[in-house]
């Protein structure tokens, strides 16, 4: 992907994500007409939960090429940090280290887990909350993104619908999927602020495996970090960064 793409998509994403605070529920055709007064508009999210997918005992995936899905969203959720905080956004990592959030001897790590990561956004008083993973499908041509929501959060399902269709458009995808509600993940049902759920790629696909292990620790496929982070980031940070970016 050429840097200027990559800006371009930089630029949707922020117009995308301006709008969305101004104007909840809004037509993103309706964004490209109003640009100017969408991007100065003040900011509205000063705080975000960025979650890094299992750790410790709990890999996660497993990649076709062994790449294990805890360390791929944990250096996605450090990038995505950095960035964050680089537009002045305070954030809230749920885990910085490959550990869970879980105690040595407890019986049903992973219950206690999930439940620890729920009460840290809870009590975390931030705006909302991005829970980084990657998917895998019995088949190996299965690829391309996915972002969950909560069925019954209206807030939630147009942050999953506007990073969606971003994905779509500028990774081409040839089938492209909608944001997707969901009522059994444990996390969207059980957190009290907007959540989504970014599968950034399929760990069971090999070009996609190569790209999550290879070139994001190098920052050279920042396509997931990119539209992650900005989209959380530019809820009215959007004039500084299309300047950053070189749009205006």
């Amino acid at each position: 992907m050429g840097k200027r793409r990559l800006e371009l998509m930089m630029a949707v994403l922020i117009l995308a994500g301006a709008f969305y605070v101004g104007r909840l529920g809004a037509q993103m055709r309706q964004m490209r007409h109003q640009t100017t007064a969408a991007v100065s508009q003040e900011a509205k999210v000063r705080k975000v939960v960025v979650d890094a997918g299992h750790g410790g005992f709990d890999s996660g995936k497993v990649g076709i090429n062994g790449a294990l899905e805890k360390d791929i969203n944990l250096e996605i959720a450090r990038k995505v940090q950095r960035k964050l905080e680089q537009a002045g956004i305070s954030t809230l990592m749920t885990r910085e280290t490959d550990q869970g959030l879980y105690d040595d001897g407890e019986e049903n790590k992973k219950q206690q887990d999930m439940k620890r990561r729920c009460s840290l956004i809870n009590e975390s008083e931030a705006d909302l909350a991005v829970s980084i993973h990657q998917n895998s499908y019995t088949q190996e041509s299965i690829c391309g993104p996915q972002v969950f929501y909560y069925e019954t959060s209206v807030k939630g399902r147009n942050l999953a619908e506007i990073l969606q269709e971003t994905l779509n458009q500028n990774l081409e995808i040839a089938r492209p999927r909608a944001g997707k509600a969901n009522d059994t993940y444990y996390l969207l049902r059980k957190t009290e602020i907007p959540t989504v759920i970014v599968e950034c790629g399929f760990l069971s696909n090999t070009e996609e495996a190569e790209k999550l292990m290879k070139e994001v620790p190098k920052l050279k496929w920042t396509l997931p970090v990119g539209v992650i982070s900005l989209l959380v980031t530019i809820f009215g940070f959007g004039w500084t960064i299309l300047r950053l970016v070189g749009i205006l």
